[in-house]
């Protein structure tokens, strides 16, 4: 893939849009989480800042770097969609066999997210919340620190931390949820980013997530009556 010159490396990290944009897009919303937590606003003006900026910053960048910047591409689409499918599989099948035996040994349920997704009727918005997220995450800050010159380790280490750490200041649950989150947040970090690097395309992220959100609403809504039945 070739790289605009604009986003080549400078021997500044910050010199990359990408960086620029996503990495003052996380400070943005840490710092609103932080102070709705503190102020009694909660986490939802960090979230809603999360998702809407997660999209706009991709747009922006997509139209004026190039969506194969992003890893927004046609290229290796069929490996992309195959690999990142046939693994969110996998992993959705051992998720559910490890809530079961979470429930069965008396586990607490996620309440607070189930009175989101059900009372509030959020579970129609997860699939905008996952293309928002894997398109800054793997997308735009993937793309940007490898491409700046990290080593192919330390990038995926790297956003995959952020993203995991980033449920703590987002999600609008009590904070043993939120830990649960943090915990599903970081496989999905890991194999995406490899992923995204192997395929230099955004979409086998997306797969992967959209697959294990799958995998959540099934730990919140059907895995608990068949453990405790």
């Amino acid at each position: 893939m070739r790289v605009p010159a604009s986003v080549r490396p400078t021997g500044s990290l910050f010199a990359d849009p990408r960086i620029r944009w996503g990495g003052g897009l996380m400070g943005a919303v840490w710092l609103i989480g932080i102070l709705g937590g503190l102020t009694g606003l909660t986490e939802w003006p960090a979230l809603v800042l999360y998702v809407i900026g997660g999209l706009g910053v991709a747009v922006i960048l997509g139209r004026t770097q190039g969506w194969a910047t992003l890893g927004v591409t046609k290229a290796n689409l069929r490996a992309a969609t195959l690999w990142g499918g046939g693994i969110g599989v996998g992993l959705m099948l051992l998720d559910w066999i490890n809530t079961f035996f979470y429930y069965r040994g008396g586990g607490a349920p996620m309440e607070a997210m189930e009175t989101i997704l059900v009372g509030m009727g959020f579970l129609y918005l997860f699939p905008v919340l996952v293309l928002a997220e894997e398109l800054l995450w793997r997308g735009v800050l993937l793309f940007g620190l490898r491409d700046s010159g990290l080593n192919a380790h330390l990038t995926v280490g790297l956003t995959t931390l952020f993203y995991a750490l980033n449920h703590l200041f987002v999600a609008p649950v009590p904070l043993f949820e939120r830990w649960l989150m943090v915990g599903m947040a970081l496989p999905i970090g890991v194999i995406g980013g490899y992923l995204v690097l192997r395929t230099r395309n955004v979409w086998a992220a997306v797969w992967l997530h959209g697959l294990s959100l799958v995998a959540m609403v099934a730990d919140i809504f059907i895995i608990p009556g068949l453990a405790r039945g």
